[in-house]
């Protein structure tokens, strides 16, 4: 019997690797460009997915199972919808007005909430609501430093494209948790890693097929840092593994809003490294991220 809590190891996975692999690909940005480190998941990704799926295989002895094609169609969707987030994500992490962006962006799970229930059917309970709410008023808190409220919410930009990335992301966790949902045959393990593995292969070819067309200056910028690439690959494929498995044992919106656990840890040992203390502001932000958390679980084992 599978355990209704499975999906949290998982979750806890997903977020520790994106951490390290955003740290990777906000350094690329300097080097090879928005589109150069965008690229970098996917196309540097894909192997390591596709080495993941084949180990499963040999050591589980399924068989691969074969996707229907409304699962693809919700794959296609998901890994535009993410490409785009994250192009979008790293062109604001190169500004000064980060903070609003990225508590924009950190809206996600309402997205995901919203979505889920429209387009297909996932329903939160009256305290997963509560929770995505509490957790998501936690990260803008956090996010924002002084001046922000009154200096650069002013400034459309960072706030438009902040939302759109959010909602982007939203977009690609409900695609992806319905494709994987779609595939007809097979475990939990085997159906997100095989629908892993075609999501990296499709956004591949994408951005491959973008670079024949507009030139590849971009990958050839990527090799040339090949190491942080295919770092950033690895981290990529394993965060991207950790969240899909994820999506097949709960609902998006509970796996998203969990996965914002990591800001305050994050938060946290970069604090401790650098001497300093969590502003009040900050402090009241985790505080509020902690308690969604809570509740958020307390509401799934109810």
């Amino acid at each position: 019997m599978i355990s209704p809590y499975l999906w949290v190891p998982f979750t806890l996975l997903a977020a520790t690797a994106q951490v390290l692999r955003n740290a990777l690909q906000s350094g690329l940005v300097k080097e090879i460009g928005t589109l150069g480190a965008t690229q970098v998941r996917f196309v540097y990704g894909l192997p390591f997915a596709v080495l993941l799926l084949l180990a499963y295989l040999k050591v589980s002895g399924e068989a691969l199972p074969v996707a229907t094609g409304g699962a693809v169609g919700w794959m296609l969707l998901g890994a535009a919808s993410q490409i785009g987030a994250t192009a979008l994500m790293l062109e604001v992490m190169a500004r000064r007005d980060f903070g609003v962006a990225y508590a924009c962006i950190k809206t996600e799970p309402v997205t995901v909430a919203l979505l889920g229930l429209v387009l297909i059917g996932d329903r939160l309970s009256p305290l997963g609501w509560f929770a995505v709410v509490v957790v998501t008023v936690g990260v803008v808190l956090a996010s924002l430093r002084p001046g922000d409220g009154t200096q650069r919410l002013g400034e459309a930009r960072p706030v438009l494209i902040g939302v759109a990335s959010g909602a982007l992301f939203g977009l690609s966790a409900i695609a992806f948790r319905a494709g994987i949902d779609g595939v007809p045959t097979g475990s939990f393990l085997v159906r997100s890693l095989v629908m892993l593995v075609v999501s990296l292969a499709m956004q591949s070819g994408m951005l491959l097929a973008w670079f024949a067309f507009r030139g590849a200056a971009p990958l050839a910028a990527s090799l040339r840092h090949w190491r942080t690439s295919l770092g950033a690959g690895a981290l990529g494929a394993l965060a991207s593994a950790g969240w899909f498995i994820a999506f097949s044992l709960t609902i998006a919106a509970n796996v998203r809003t969990l996965g914002l656990i990591e800001m305050p840890i994050v938060a946290l040992i970069a604090r401790r490294v650098s001497g300093k203390w969590l502003s009040p502001r900050e402090a009241g932000g985790f505080a509020l991220i902690t308690l969604g958390v809570a509740l958020l679980l307390l509401a799934h084992g109810t």
